[in-house]
């Protein structure tokens, strides 16, 4: 079965081939590093490196480069506020990004570029641009010409006037067209900026992108990742300026875009005051937990984040690492493949729905198997976890990480134990789960083994 991706430029599902399938590129846009990242935010990064890993699977060298925005208006503004050099904002945040991402199981990408690592490419490019006569510089200013490039609106699939409303673009009096974009601008004193051809100044968002994607993975590449509303105008700007700076026909063979993530049914904003900050998050919640109901949805479609749905996962979680209890992976004796129906599910357009409902059908065939046939599903659920991103932890560990808040006399304990060994011996395995996850959310971590079954407090 070959690797499907839905393309936005073509509004198509279709099969993914490679340039080179010896040197498979990929590009997502990372954080800008202002401040703590939001759930929103986490979506992607959570998306893109499963990409990376099915991807992995298939081919023997993916290149997968997920930049740093760190020179940004917001930057300058959060640095201004205290009174620091940006350095040591963007220090700080892209820590943070790397930290709570860490939790979340993203890995780190193959390359990570930062924007001001590549301001003499960003400056080359731009002369190109010029020099083709696709930008033009007007009051200090180096801006895109978009009525040079005919193409422009392929991949958001807009007409101009619809484009310059929905982008907000600001209508000032040097540029030949309203929707004309900002390739470079001009820095006063007290903002960041580099000596340039056109005075001391900083680049635009747009032409960042497309320098460091030129850099690290060449001027035409296979995979552009990023979120839903970065379709435009970012993206469309960047395949304007990398084609025309390399006069090439593509600048991304296909296109992938994740959707949004609503809360209770409602935007995220700062004015409803209902944005999720991962880091905080993190206080309350497992990651993996988070991880699990960020890939709950399929990734093209909205994502609704509700505590009652994260309170889901961690109870799906719970169940799969119970099972798990007998068959830790430093006890595990052979390497196990992932269940086929699961990297069907991812190899088809990353269908992570399909994928965790095949890992959950896994582990039930597991609470019901003979024991001779426990260890190699086991071996297996783990495996499969592994290439979600889940189940990675000890199960003591998983559990361990609770607050523990026994509020249970040792009669209590050893009465709940029996039901749940009446209810084994009566085959209703559904209430026999249920008590050992109560009483794992309750700190209490118990143990089946010959002799019958024990239990322990879980330490903090």
């Amino acid at each position: 079965m070959s690797i499907r991706i839905y393309n936005t430029l073509s509004r198509e599902k279709e099969t993914f081939i490679p340039l080179d399938p010896e040197r498979v590129t990929v590009y997502a846009c990372g954080p800008t590093v202002y401040n703590f990242a939001h759930i929103g935010n986490a979506r992607p990064a959570v998306i893109f490196d499963l990409l990376h890993s099915v991807l992995s699977r298939r081919f023997p060298n993916v290149i997968y480069a997920r930049n740093i925005t760190d020179v940004d208006d917001k930057i300058n503004a959060a640095a201004a506020a205290e009174g620091v050099p940006i350095d040591v904002i963007t220090r700080r945040y892209a820590d943070a990004y790397h930290a709570d991402m860490a939790a979340l199981g993203v890995g780190r990408p193959t390359v990570e570029p930062r924007a001001t690592d590549h301001i003499d490419a960003i400056i080359d490019m731009i002369e190109r641009l010029i020099e083709k006569g696709h930008a033009y510089e007007a009051e200090h200013h180096v801006l895109f010409n978009v009525e040079n490039f005919p193409e422009y609106g392929q991949l958001s699939r807009r007409d101009r006037r619809e484009m310059i409303a929905g982008a907000r673009v600001e209508v000032a009096p040097y540029k030949k067209h309203p929707g004309d974009f900002v390739l470079w601008k001009p820095s006063s004193a007290d903002l960041p900026g580099w000596d340039s051809p056109w005075g001391r100044g900083r680049p635009g968002w747009h032409i960042e992108c497309s320098a460091m994607s030129a850099a690290h993975l060449g001027q035409v590449i296979d995979i552009h990742a990023g979120g839903q509303d970065l379709v435009f105008p970012h993206h469309e700007n960047e395949i304007a300026q990398s084609r025309c700076a390399h006069g090439t026909d593509t600048f991304a063979r296909y296109w992938m875009h994740n959707g949004f993530v609503t809360v209770e049914k409602r935007k995220m904003s700062k004015s409803l005051g209902n944005t999720l900050i991962v880091h905080e998050l993190l206080k309350q919640w497992p990651g993996e937990a988070l991880r699990y109901l960020l890939l709950s949805a399929h990734y093209r479609q909205p994502l609704d984040w509700s505590e009652k749905a994260l309170e889901q996962a961690q109870s799906t979680l719970d169940r799969l690492y119970g099972l798990l209890r007998d068959y830790p992976p430093e006890q595990a004796t052979a390497a196990a493949d992932p269940d086929p129906a699961v990297t069907a599910a991812l190899e088809d357009d990353l269908n992570t729905p399909t994928a965790l409902a095949a890992l959950n059908g896994l582990a039930r065939r597991l609470a019901a198997a003979e024991p001779e046939e426990t260890p190699k599903l086991a071996a297996q659920l783990r495996a499969t976890g592994a290439l979600i991103g889940l189940l990675q932890q000890s199960p003591s560990a998983w559990f361990g990480q609770r607050q523990v808040n026994v509020d249970l006399d040792d009669a209590a304990i050893e009465k709940l134990i029996e039901q749940r060994q009446q209810a084994r011996e009566a085959r209703d395995f559904g209430a026999a789960d249920r008590i050992r996850d109560d009483l794992a959310a309750r700190g209490i971590l118990i143990k089946d083994g010959p002799e019958g079954t024990s239990w322990e407090a879980a330490s903090k």
